[in-house]
């Protein structure tokens, strides 16, 4: 897709949202919209040089036709921890061989533009705080659901930033000190109990144990997105997972709201496909387990779905639009 002349009289950024399963690119204009989209599966097995290959053919291909000097820069958002200010990737549980990573450096060199790292929740939250469900909220809880679970926080209508940047690392609180052991190798994360993965990983081993289930034909397939497509067609087996999934994000999520005291708190990444499955289990561990003063809070979908990093990313490559 080439973008209209009148959107080259803007400044123009792309965005990079790095995840465990894809990579994702678009070229962004000011206002939001994604003029160029491309994505391929991370080649996590190749290491960060693989990976940072390509993000490079991503960047060429929605940039492709764009003058050079229409490009005000590119942001990436990645799961952490890392060090934003520095442009490092410090470790990525999920991914092997992430440890001390200077990816805006290797980016910036490639290509002579300026590049600057966020963490991929914050990113999501930043996207969907500006031009998404979080529009307009001067406080609200971002999370994403998918390979890992991970998020933002605007507080005080500023992003929750902490030391070196690493604030909501909200995936790594721990829901149950006897649970799975989590791939940064605490017991009990909300991501080992919670994520996309977490719930493939249960559904395959009820789906072995339960033969006349819609589950037992993907065999060890089996994923999170079986799950919601069982859960739709009423397989019985599919819609006690998505009732146990809710329950648990409904769990984090109510210490979310303790912690945070949000207006509202957004749900996105892969798994929030199924959030109309997944919402009434939420809500009800919110009745259940919140303070009285906390139980309005509403729990939404995404609007930006799978551009929330990348918008939020290209936001981020902009320090004069404003992001505090």
């Amino acid at each position: 897709m080439k973008p209209s002349s009148d959107a080259l009289r803007g400044a123009l950024t792309v965005g990079v949202d790095l995840g465990g399963t894809q990579v994702r690119a678009g070229l962004v204009d000011a206002t939001g919209n994604v003029l160029a989209r491309a994505a391929s599966r991370t080649d996590g097995a190749g290491g960060p040089r693989a990976v940072l290959q390509q993000m490079l053919r991503l960047i060429a291909e929605v940039t492709r036709g764009v003058e050079a000097s229409s490009l005000a820069g590119v942001g990436v958002c990645a799961p952490g921890p890392l060090d934003g200010p520095a442009g490092v990737v410090l470790d990525i549980p999920t991914l092997p061989g992430w440890v001390d990573v200077p990816i805006s450096d290797w980016l910036s060199e490639a290509l002579a533009l300026p590049v600057t790292l966020e963490n991929d929740g914050v990113g999501a939250a930043i996207g969907e705080w500006r031009f998404g469900a979080g529009r307009g909220l001067s406080d609200f809880v971002y999370v994403t659901v998918s390979t890992g679970i991970g998020g933002g926080v605007i507080a005080d209508g500023r992003v929750l930033r902490g030391h070196r940047q690493m604030a909501a690392h909200l995936g790594h609180m721990t829901i149950d000190r006897l649970g799975e052991v989590c791939a940064c190798g605490n017991r009990g994360c909300w991501e080992a109990q919670a994520s996309g993965t977490a719930l493939g990983a249960f559904a395959r081993l009820r789906a072995a144990q339960t033969p006349d289930s819609s589950l037992a034909r993907h065999g060890v397939a089996v994923d999170a997105r079986h799950v919601i497509e069982g859960a739709r067609a009423g397989d019985a087996l599919s819609l006690q997972l998505v009732a146990r999934e809710a329950e648990l994000l409904g769990v984090g999520i109510v210490n979310l709201l303790h912690l945070y005291s949000p207006r509202a708190v957004v749900i996105g990444g892969g798994v929030s496909s199924g959030f109309d499955l997944l919402r009434p289990g939420i809500e009800h561990q919110i009745r259940l387990r919140a303070m009285p003063a906390f139980r309005g809070v509403p729990v939404v979908a995404s609007t930006l779905g799978q551009n929330s990093g990348i918008i939020g990313a290209a936001c981020a490559a902009l320090p004069q639009d404003g992001v505090p």
